[in-house]
């Protein structure tokens, strides 16, 4: 396991060429965001994202969230890209919100839990999208924590239960929110708030011009 010093606001390019590498090569590495710390893996390489599952010991039932470049790289990983998802990720991304959306058929069953949704967000961090950019794929990316433990905010935190199982672990200090993103479903209506970060759901209702409500409630 590397543990390699990165800045955060400007990342070092032959740091994260090594991180790069290593998720070509189907392993794992931790990293910042602007909420909490991630793991990440090639999105794409099935047995990569298995290995998330494993490493975290997260329920195989649980899908994995994506990160992404950008609007348009979303568009790709979407069966069907709703307007919902349109104009949220207009006003909230790059952010710390994760829009969940039908999957596109080329994204691993392990992805999506064999379910036919995926949840995607564009970071607001250099390094996330530092790694995305040399990757050229998305990152399957949960908290880099065990599966019912806190989401880490600095790398020490991170690397204390998983670094024995990770190639690379990028250290940039403490990340800025220490909260998990926010996700909402739009995938069918009423839209569901599935979690509340840091972006509210008086603040989806307002972009989108209808009601959220929260997953499991009566609308």
């Amino acid at each position: 396991m590397k543990r390699l010093k990165v800045n955060p606001q400007t990342p070092e390019p032959e740091v994260i060429a090594q991180a790069v590498e290593a998720l070509k090569q189907g392993k794992l590495v931790i990293f910042p965001t602007e909420t909490v710390y991630g793991l990440g893996a090639d999105g794409l390489n099935s047995a990569a994202v298995r290995r998330v599952y494993e490493v975290k010991g997260r329920p195989f039932t649980r899908p994995l969230p994506l990160l992404i470049e950008d609007l348009a790289a979303a568009r790709r990983l979407g069966r069907t890209w709703p307007e919902a998802a349109e104009r949220l990720g207009r006003t909230f991304w790059p952010g710390p919100l994760t829009i969940v959306v039908p999957a596109a058929s080329h994204l691993p069953a392990a992805l999506t839990a064999g379910g036919d949704t995926v949840g995607l967000r564009c970071p607001d961090h250099p390094v996330p999208l530092a790694l995305l950019s040399g990757l050229g794929k998305p990152l399957a990316a949960p908290s880099a924590n065990l599966s019912g433990h806190p989401s880490p905010t600095t790398a020490a935190q991170a690397a204390r239960d998983l670094a024995p199982q990770v190639a690379v672990v990028l250290d940039g200090g403490t990340t800025n929110l220490g909260l998990a993103s926010t996700v909402v479903d739009v995938t069918h209506r009423p839209f569901r708030l599935l979690r509340e970060g840091s972006i509210s759901r008086e603040q989806l209702m307002q972009v989108l011009e209808e009601e959220v409500v929260m997953a499991g409630s009566n609308p």
